[in-house]
């Protein structure tokens, strides 16, 4: 089971401008072979399917806690995406304005014509996200090796979209991104250093450039961020920190097993878009509407009313 938070893990300022095309490219974060929908379902479902769990229970621990993490990635990427794209269209109520116009020059219409100028598991060029990215072979170090690939080829995305793209919102989502990806990196690579004898973090950085140079991802590693892990549920997946310990291999920093969810920021609340009946259409009733709300939500509407006999 998972507990939800209404938080994101770090906190995104409003654009300069509204980009759809901006969004677009951060989609690639979100539904590309290399976006956080590949990442976290390929470690659900690998801590899922996991045999010989009491065996190999710290490596069962990390992938389960790694996994728990992307969940929380998924929804950031989407509200970085949400917020690029409020604003994009013409705000209003007469259809006849053609309000939606300017999507005609978007990269991605999907924006505007499968959704609410909303996020979507899709990638980059509007190809949806497939579970044909999700690879769970069993043997524990064939997936661990995987695991690190994908997020090394998470990262080059990452450098590319930041590169893609300057404004400060996808800048600060990226940045975020890069840090806590470079945890899941070298958390991989100890992994397979535990399992195998095998130094693999002599590799790293992959791609070969460092996360100092992005000042969005090195004021989050100037807090200590890159060298932390995250077990979300305080009570399970103790494990991880037999694997996640040691020095850091690109700054011999001490690693850190942090119990608990990080404190995070509100989720912002994001505008309404008539123009696509978004959340609601101009024609709808409104006595109808508080009439259904009563019904669905009795205790609601119960409490209200005895609030307003004691105002009285």
């Amino acid at each position: 089971m998972i507990t939800r938070f209404d938080k994101l893990q770090t906190e995104l300022p409003h654009p300069r401008n509204p980009s759809p095309n901006s969004a677009a490219a951060v989609q690639e974060l979100l539904g590309g072979k290399f976006g956080e929908m590949s990442t976290f379902m390929n470690y659900t479902y690998q801590s899922f399917n996991f045999r010989g769990r009491s065996e190999m229970r710290p490596f069962y621990d990390l992938i389960a806690n790694i996994a728990a993490e992307e969940f929380g990635h998924i929804e950031l990427v989407s509200y970085a995406i949400n917020l690029l794209l409020t604003g994009t269209t013409e705000q209003g109520e007469d259809p006849t304005d053609t309000p939606l116009a300017s999507a005609a020059d978007a990269r991605n219409s999907y924006h505007f014509l499968a959704s609410g100028q909303q996020a979507l598991p899709m990638d980059s060029q509007g190809n949806f996200w497939t579970g044909v990215n999700v690879f769970s072979s069993g043997n524990l170090k064939l997936d661990l090796l995987h695991n690190f690939f994908l997020e090394c080829g998470a990262r080059a995305s990452k450098i590319r979209v930041y590169e893609t793209v300057d404004d400060p919102t996808a800048r600060a989502c990226v940045g975020f991104l890069l840090v806590r990806g470079g945890v899941h990196i070298v958390a991989y690579a100890k992994a397979l250093e535990k399992l195998s004898g095998v130094d693999v973090g002599k590799l790293l950085p992959i791609p070969d450039i460092s996360n100092k140079r992005f000042p969005e991802a090195a004021k989050h590693e100037s807090r200590g961020l890159h060298r932390i892990l995250y077990q979300f549920s305080p009570g399970d997946y103790p494990r991880a920190g037999e694997i996640w310990n040691g020095a850091h291999p690109e700054d011999g920093s001490e690693l850190e097993v942090q119990v608990g969810a990080p404190e995070g920021f509100d989720p912002p609340d994001l505008d309404a878009e008539p123009q696509l009946t978004a959340p609601a259409g101009p024609d709808i009733d409104p006595d109808m509407f508080k009439e259904v709300a009563e019904r669905l939500f009795p205790e609601v509407s119960a409490r209200k009313r005895r609030v307003r006999a004691k105002a009285r």
